[in-house]
């Protein structure tokens, strides 16, 4: 059990990339994903996320194909996606490119066909006259009873397969505030008797980093999404990113700008944050926490993903956003200031009602970041900070600076800038 609270070590400073296997390629299979696999190590992925790989449930099932989160075995491969051995291939080929992989785990409720639903009916939430039953209004899923000390125990032995089997690197666990977190406690103990692994949890509540390494930043994304409409302000996301910090002591959040659940249903980042998607990024992956890229992102895609039919990404020769996202996930390896460990110092500037700014310091490395989450040109502000007299390099365009303190800066609408120091 990792009692400090402290993820495993190759998690440090690491990133998260989530893989839509269906709508990653036109086979939708793990060996047409592996393709991509060189591309992704390029751009500087470190834990790869593949959502559910179990099979999914027919009855009640969601659109043409239904939704990975409707499963009819925790211990089988969903046959659109191939076989035991291709998986094992893809978490081989994954490993051997020095990256890791975490599989969703779906422990809340499973499909209406699911094989314990006909062997253990008593294992499920029932009504008073014995039908199965889902609490949240899901269509697709049935409830799990987890007062049943025997079903608990199946769907850790289930766990325990994947690592036992597979050698995975850990879990990203599906609406995990909805799971008992003595489940949650039970299940991270028996499987690291295996072997240390990675946790993350979607959920944005700090009990669950009693055993979760990382929670999602649902409040985060949600009131940026509201500041750039107009209905938040940069004031309340300070707030937000307070109480984040009073989280225990290595505590971290996943900080994102779409996942599939925001894609397909609310919308592409472009929709959410129109021209300020690009910034936010950059937030993303300069601000102490882990950043998430979704399937697409880096093209970039901009459309909604289905998310019970076929829809597959529409792949071009050109990456445009290959290079961008290469340059900050190749700035979090290289600057341990980012790491988690380092303060951060929120800069005041001339217009704090729109340009966000921060600098990251630690012995070994400093980094500045600028931020107008406004439509608003020709921003003139001045930074000052001892910390600012060294060399910086514009980690997009690559071009070096000797700042002083003051300096001053002009951003335009929505301008970022992320200035990384030079050894």
């Amino acid at each position: 059990m990792n009692n400090d609270n402290q993820p495993v070590l190759w998690a440090k400073g690491a990133n998260i990339y989530e893989v839509n296997i269906r709508q990653y390629t036109a086979e939708g299979t793990f060996n047409a994903f592996a393709q991509h696999l060189p591309r992704l190590k390029d751009m500087g992925v470190e834990i790869v996320w593949l959502m559910p790989i179990t099979p999914i449930s027919e009855e009640n099932r969601l659109g043409s194909l239904g939704s990975y989160y409707a499963c009819s075995s925790y211990t089988e491969i969903n046959p659109e996606f191939g076989s035991m051995a291709d998986f094992g291939a893809l978490v081989n080929a994954v490993h051997g490119l020095g990256m890791k992989l975490i599989i969703d785990w779906v422990a809340n409720h499973t499909g209406w066909d699911h094989e314990w639903a006909t062997e253990h009916p008593e294992w499920y939430v029932r009504d008073t006259k014995g039908r199965f039953i889902e609490k949240h209004g899901w269509a697709d899923v049935i409830h799990l009873d987890f007062t049943k000390q025997t079903m608990r125990n199946a769907m850790k032995a289930a766990m325990r397969f994947w690592v036992e089997k597979f050698g995975i690197d850990g879990f990203r666990c599906d609406m995990a505030h909805l799971v008992p977190l003595d489940f949650w406690m039970e299940a991270r103990e028996e499987c690291e008797a295996l072997g240390q692994l990675f946790w993350l949890a979607e959920c944005d509540l700090v009990d669950y980093h009693a055993v979760f390494d990382v929670t999602y930043a649902w409040e985060w994304m949600h009131l940026t999404e509201k500041m750039v409409k107009g209905f938040a302000s940069i004031a309340q996301m300070k707030d937000v990113l307070f109480k984040y910090d009073k989280y225990p002591k290595g505590a971290q959040k996943l900080y994102f700008t779409s996942n599939h659940d925001e894609n397909s249903w609310n919308g592409t980042e472009y929709e959410k944050y129109q021209g300020a998607a690009k910034a936010f990024a950059a937030f993303t992956c300069t601000w102490p926490g882990m950043p998430l890229i979704y399937s697409g992102q880096e093209l970039p895609n901009v459309k909604r993903l289905k998310f019970f039919d076929k829809d597959q990404i529409d792949w071009k020769p050109q990456i445009v956003l290959h290079n961008f996202y290469k340059s900050l996930l190749a700035l979090r390896r290289s600057h341990t200031c980012l790491h988690g460990d380092a303060p951060v110092t929120i800069l005041p500037t001339q217009h704090d009602d729109k340009i966000f700014a921060y600098l990251l310091k630690d012995e070994k490395s400093k980094v500045l970041v600028l931020l107008n989450f406004s439509a608003v040109d020709k921003l003139h502000i001045s930074i000052e900070h001892p910390a600012l007299k060294s060399v910086f390099r514009n980690i997009i365009s690559g071009i070096k600076y000797s700042f002083t303190s003051p300096e001053p800066f002009e951003l335009q609408a929505w301008e970022f800038m992320v200035y990384a120091s030079v050894d």
